[in-house]
Parts: C-alpha cells; structure tokens; sequence
C-alpha cells in the first residue's frame, strides 16, 4: 500500500518514518511512504505557497497553484483517492481504517497549514475531507501520521500477529466497543490482585469474562 503526503514541512515525518512498526514495514515492503514538499512546486521565486484571503480576515491560505502541480504530479503514480486533512471532515474511525486496508488502497493525503486551502483545490482534486477530531491544529501533519500508523497496523504482516489487531478497541471482533482490561506479572501489585479468573487457565471462562468487560 502506498502513501503519498504532501506537506510544507517534511522534516516532521523523519523520526516517525524511522523508528518502531513503521520502519519496520517499509524495510519488509509493506507500506510505501513519500513525502512531498509542496514548495518545490511553487513557481514563486521566493517558494511562498500561501497568500491573504480575498474578502479580508485573519491568517494565510495556501495558494492552489503548488498544491495542484503537486498533486497532478504524484497521480501518475498514485491512483488512490485524494484526502484533505480538515477539522471540517468527516471524523476518522477504525472502520475508516479498516476499509482502507482492506482494500489495500493506495492514498494521497494533504497536510494543510494556516487557514487551509484555496477551495479551488478541494473542488478539483479531492476526494473525502477527514478529521481526527473536534479540535483545531496548526496543521495536518499530525493527522497524517494518526492515519497512516491505523491503517498501517491493519495490513497484513506489519504486526507480526493478525491477532494483535483484532481484538483491539472498536474492532469488529469486540462489536466495536473498548477493549478489556490487560495485566500481567506480577499476580499482585501493591495490593491489587489480577482476576482470578485470568490465572484459571480456562480459556472458555477467560473468554467470558473478556467479553463481560468490554465497554
């Protein structure tokens, strides 16, 4: 599955791309990971990628230009669908990322800065507008990097285990409820004992119970 990231600060990505399950599933040729400076499309002498808002108001907007070189571009290479970072979006969830991974779908995803982007973009290039929750940040980086780490772990072979994900929080197996509770040794803890159950040995009980503490 490859990943294509457009964004005005590439340097963001480096210790992610580099270290833990990530590194790993590029190394094994799982995932495929580019990140674009969107500023090396701009036709500005300077590489400004933003300018002032018609009708006045706070802050920048980045300007369509870069962006829709950029992305002209990397569809030559990336069929995928083209997805906006935005609080405006629709909230990512883990059936999203599932889907996503099933289908094992290539994506190109724009980090947004300042204001965003001119809406000229949007209405050319973009597919679905995403958001990882109700709250603003200074850009889409972030976002980007919440995205590629869950759909990610849901790809075949990048876990190792195909038992590490399914029974994860909100997953289909769990009915998309929260996970149960985990522990681990030592059996008492400052005083807190674990479950007896869980040190029964009896799979069908344990399976019970894990199923009695979903929420």
């Amino acid at each position: 599955m490859r990943f294509d990231i457009l964004t005005i600060f590439p340097n963001i990505f480096d210790s992610y791309l580099k270290e833990s399950i990530i590194k790993r599933a590029i190394k094994n040729k799982l995932i495929k990971i580019h990140i674009h400076d969107i500023r090396d499309h701009t036709k500005d002498k300077h590489k400004r990628v933003d300018d002032v808002p018609f009708g006045g108001g706070a802050g920048m907007v980045m300007t369509p230009q870069p962006l829709d070189d950029a992305i002209t571009h990397i569809k030559k290479k990336n069929k995928g669908p083209v997805i906006f970072l935005t609080p405006q979006g629709k909230t990512f969830t883990q059936t999203k990322a599932e889907k996503f991974a099933t289908k094992n779908q290539d994506l190109i995803l724009i980090c947004g800065r300042y204001e965003g982007i001119d809406q000229r973009i949007r209405d050319l290039h973009v597919d679905q507008e995403i958001s990882i929750g109700k709250f603003v940040l200074t850009g889409g980086e972030l976002p980007a990097m919440v995205m590629l780490d869950a759909i990610s772990r849901l790809i075949p072979g990048v876990l190792g285990k195909e038992e590490s994900h399914q029974e994860d929080s909100f997953s289909a197996k769990l009915n998309r409820k929260k996970e149960y509770p985990h522990y681990t040794r030592p059996a008492t803890f400052k005083g807190m004992e674990v479950p007896e159950v869980l040190l029964s040995g009896h799979h069908k009980k344990i399976e019970d119970w894990r199923k009695s503490n979903t929420r």
